[in-house]
């Protein structure tokens, strides 16, 4: 689990470093996280493969290319320029794919089971 836990911790530290003004420090927790998160999309597909719901490894996937999106503009943009939009919106994104297996986690309670009738055995002797 602790492969799931940390890209977002990443991302998540790169955006507080984005709003703190250190945006070399961004670049590289926003190029740190790729790794990670390329590991946790491999498990994520894997645990899909394996009948264990396909959720984690579809958004973490999802978050991977936007991860990659983000770091690629980071790169092109200007040094000294502001930090691209893009590459904000990149990493709020792959966080917000992060947290859908956990919204669904939560929210999995309140999901509608199908009905089972009851049925009555009678035994004719």
């Amino acid at each position: 689990m602790q492969t799931r836990l940390l890209p977002p911790a990443l991302a998540l530290c790169a955006l507080l470093a984005d709003a703190a003004g250190l945006h070399g420090l961004a670049f590289w927790l926003v190029l740190l996280a790729l790794p990670a998160a390329a590991a946790a999309a491999f498990v994520g597909l894997s645990d899909g493969l394996a009948g264990n719901g396909w959720l984690p490894g579809a958004t973490a996937t999802l978050a991977v290319l936007l991860l990659v999106l983000g770091s690629a503009v980071r790169e092109a943009a200007a040094q000294g320029a502001a930090v691209p939009t893009l590459a904000v919106t990149a990493v709020v994104g792959a966080l917000v794919l992060y947290g859908v297996p956990a919204l669904a986690w939560l929210l999995e309670p309140l999901r509608p089971r199908p009905r089972t009738r009851a049925t009555t055995v009678r035994v004719h002797s």
